[in-house]
């Protein structure tokens, strides 16, 4: 009888240390996780090359270089430290052409207006660092929503065009495609009219890159008349999901970017890819989603 007593508290004693062991190393574990998704992860930018083949694509532009950088979200939470980083990456890439696939700034609760305003130029100022002869740009929704004449007017200043609903011929020679640039589907109205107006589309050897924030606009484009003259859509918005889980995928989606989340996707005729950014939203983390740089590489189909 007297075994017994003398081994129960030992007992309820090691179950406890147990527990507090488990929760101790949860804890701890979770802790490494959120450091290394926010200080490591967060800085771990993947080089995406993808060859893209166009139809129609002229002979002057085969094996053209382009690089898409998208959703910089200075100061909230990028560092203009890791921007120049990239920045540089980019430019020891020498790029043939530069797309800039909006969400330079954040409209959100850490940023008063003013600040990501200050932000916006910072940013400019930053990537007009970029050495590429060709550099375009289209707004996102946060740019659109901190204000669109301010960040365009940041980056115009600083020798990037903003296209919103327009477009413009790339030249080499006598042969050209277009580049197209639509305003914002998330709170703006893209006018796909405007951008890839009728004396433009069908035209042969003469194709369409277009650049769109919002990759689910995709599935409005294709009932309109203009998109069977695109050939590529570029989109950025959804930061690939940003935290991913096995199993799990993306904990959250932004609207308009529930459907297509990042690589590329055949559809038809047109292609669309989605880059996964550089920055963050909402929290600085990033996992199983690395920040991404693209160099596409065009061929005729």
């Amino acid at each position: 009888m007297a075994f017994f007593p003398s081994k129960l508290p030992r007992t309820a004693g090691t179950r406890t240390l147990t527990r507090r062991s488990l929760i101790k190393g949860g804890l701890l574990a979770a802790g490494g996780l959120a450091v290394y998704s926010t200080a490591i992860a967060r800085h771990w930018v993947e080089l995406i090359e993808r060859p893209i083949q166009l139809k129609g694509l002229p002979e002057a532009f085969e094996g053209m270089r382009i690089v898409q950088l998208s959703d910089i979200h200075l100061d909230e939470f990028s560092e203009p430290v890791f921007i120049r980083h990239v920045v540089h990456r980019i430019n020891a890439l020498e790029p043939d052409m530069v797309l800039l696939t909006g969400d330079y700034v954040s409209e959100g609760i850490l940023s008063t207006r003013k600040f990501a305003i200050g932000a916006a130029w910072h940013c400019a100022n930053i990537l007009k660092e970029l050495t590429c002869a060709q550099v375009y740009a289209v707004l996102g929704n946060h740019d659109v929503g901190v204000s669109a004449r301010e960040v365009s007017t940041a980056l115009r200043d600083n020798g990037i065009p903003v296209l919103v609903n327009t477009c413009l011929p790339i030249e080499r020679g006598n042969a050209r495609f277009w580049l197209a640039g639509l305003q914002d589907p998330v709170v703006g109205i893209p006018d796909p009219d405007r951008a890839i107006p009728t004396k433009i589309r069908g035209l042969a050897n003469e194709p369409v890159v277009l650049m769109c924030h919002a990759p689910d606009y995709v599935d409005t484009l294709l009932r309109h008349p203009a998109s069977r003259s695109v050939g590529l859509m570029l989109s950025g918005h959804t930061h690939g999901g940003q935290v991913r889980f096995p199993l799990v995928g993306a904990l959250e989606l932004p609207v308009m970017g529930k459907r297509y989340v990042h690589g590329l996707f055949p559809l038809g005729g047109l292609q669309l890819y989605v880059n996964r950014g550089i920055g963050t939203i909402g929290l600085p983390f990033r996992l199983n989603c690395p920040p991404e740089i693209t160099v596409i590489t065009l061929h005729s189909a």
